[in-house]
């Protein structure tokens, strides 16, 4: 779909993407990582409602009054997080470590086929994008809101050379019809499902102490595209990064369930619970720099989120690894030992 006209922009300057690149061929890490520091305090400084949700968003998860320089490290991760996207998409070498957990996922890496690949705005996920193109029998619609500086969609789209569709639907109504022809197509749809504002239907679940309001369109896509669901997310590690998928397939066949429950809100409670694990270990990878996910008004909002079905267990046990940590996971998909 084309362009609006007046497309929404990134925040930062108009040559931040050329800044960056030409920076990084001609000097080195040591001199380099100062300078980015500096760009991020300025950053800081001068983006007041970043700033704002970021400090709103620290309080709920450490249980107090985040500190300044708790602020513009939860800002530089996400700088540190941009600066390795655009160095894998313009050729880096990377690699991709695989989580326990992520049989199903990486599955369908290789042999392909329909799929509905939900993620959030978390740490490096959206360099799955850069793991896809690795493969060349893969082809995946990926929805996006186009922007006005898009510089690093665009060279992942060239460097995918063609196995990597961009939607850009700038407006909630127009997403059905957006996926209609890709949905008539083998390939993979993949989509965001952490941010109410371009979402048309929401359920609450527990998430950060409360129950919260999520997108629900990927449910509702499922059940109209009869598609299997895979949620993951990427985590960075050392100059390499890790793939950290987090949940395994949903769905086998929804056809035939369709009268039948179908237990797909609990499995996104589930991968909730354990994106959940994942930030308390380490706050500073969450990177939506507007409201937290507001909280569900009255009793009845939630579906889903408790007793309203029951998580999908992941087959036969195992662990999940966040840092230098490995996590066991309970029979419901929660890592042992997490906070309520």
């Amino acid at each position: 779909m084309s362009a609006p006209v007046h497309a929404p922009r990134n925040p930062g300057p108009s040559w931040g993407y050329w800044f960056l690149r030409t920076a990084d061929r001609v000097l080195p890490e040591f001199a380099f990582r100062p300078l980015r520091a500096i760009g991020t305090l300025l950053a800081l400084l001068g983006m007041s409602a970043q700033r704002r949700h970021s400090r709103e968003y620290l309080a709920v998860v450490l249980g107090r009054r985040p500190r300044l320089c708790e602020v513009f490290r939860h800002f530089f991760a996400f700088e540190e997080a941009l600066m390795t996207k655009l160095r894998v998409i313009n050729g880096r070498p990377h690699r991709t470590v695989y989580a326990p957990g992520a049989d199903d996922f990486r599955a369908w890496l290789e042999r392909g086929g329909p799929a509905l690949l939900g993620t959030f705005h978390v740490g490096v996920s959206d360099l799955q994008g850069c793991q896809i193109g690795d493969f060349d029998h893969l082809d995946v619609h990926v929805v996006r809101q186009r922007v006005g500086n898009s510089y690093d969609t665009d060279q992942l789209a060239k460097r995918c050379g063609g196995r990597l569709h961009f939607l850009w639907v700038n407006d909630p109504g127009e997403l059905l019809f957006a996926l209609k022809d890709a949905a008539s197509t083998p390939g993979a749809i993949a989509l965001q499902c952490d941010r109410v504002e371009f979402a048309a239907r929401t359920e609450a679940f527990e998430f950060l102490g409360a129950r919260r309001l999520f997108p629900f369109t990927i449910y509702h896509l499922a059940l109209i595209f009869d598609r299997p669901v895979l949620f993951s997310v990427g985590v960075p590690q050392g100059p390499s990064w890790l793939l950290c998928t987090l949940r395994r397939g949903l769905i086998r066949s929804l056809a035939r369930r369709a009268r039948r429950r179908w237990p797909g809100p609990g499995c996104i409670q589930a991968f909730l619970r354990q994106v959940e694990a994942l930030l308390r270990d380490d706050p500073y990878l969450w990177f939506n720099f507007m409201a937290l996910n507001p909280i569900a008004e009255g009793d009845g909002a939630a579906f889903g989120a408790g007793g309203g079905s029951e998580a999908l267990p992941l087959r036969g046990g195992g662990a999940r690894k966040i840092g230098n940590k490995a996590l066991p996971l309970r029979a419901d998909g929660r890592p042992a030992g997490a906070r309520p």
